[in-house]
């Protein structure tokens, strides 16, 4: 496989990171309330579990929504109930008193891929279009995600350093009460999507 000939892929994975969905708007949000830093780990988990779940939808996993299409609408689901917590937990009104909001942790990041709708178009779209077929089975499923990983990378960090400009607008308790309250509403937004 050529230059020429990942192009496209790299091209269809930056649209697919770059462009506003739950793992960007949990970024923003997480930059914005704790700076860059503190999102590095969420950074990192959501490109890390994206990548695994573009291996795994790669080597075959793609196939059992082949066989079995309710499970979409059953992903869809999850994915909208765990989008609601989400909100809830971004837009800060599940802190009580003498609670300390925290970012996502790599782990709670990468796991979200699980139910997270983009993420799965994303890593069906690669096996199915992006596959290359001219490679042994696992050596083009790590490709694809290794490319989807090193493009995706900085197209979040790009969500971060917006959350991170939003920051110094947002140093007015009421100002970043009610940006959470809005990222908190774009999810919610996001999560009626995915049932309609």
């Amino acid at each position: 496989m050529t230059f020429p000939d990942l192009l496209p892929l790299a091209t269809y994975c930056w649209v697919m990171s770059s462009t506003p969905g739950p793992n960007n708007l949990m970024l923003a949000t997480s930059a914005a309330n704790f700076g860059y830093r503190s999102s590095v780990p969420q950074i990192l988990g959501s490109q890390v579990g994206v990548a695994a779940q573009t291996a795994l939808t790669c080597l075959g996993l793609g196939g059992v929504f082949v066989l079995f299409p309710a499970l979409h609408a059953v992903l869809r689901v999850l994915g909208a109930l765990y989008l609601l917590v989400l909100a809830y937990r971004l837009s800060g009104l599940s802190m009580g008193q003498g609670r300390v909001a925290q970012p996502l942790t790599f782990g709670q990041a990468a796991w979200f891929q699980a139910v997270n709708p983009k993420s799965w178009i994303k890593a069906v779209t690669l096996a199915t279009v992006f596959m290359p077929t001219e490679l042994p089975l696992v050596l083009g499923a790590l490709l694809v995600a290794t490319v989807g990983l090193v493009v995706g990378l900085p197209a979040m960090s790009l969500w971060a350093g917006f959350g991170l400009m939003i920051r110094r607008v947002l140093d007015r308790p009421l100002a970043r009460r009610l940006f959470n309250l809005t990222m908190g509403a774009a999810l919610v937004a996001l999560a009626v999507s995915f049932l309609v």
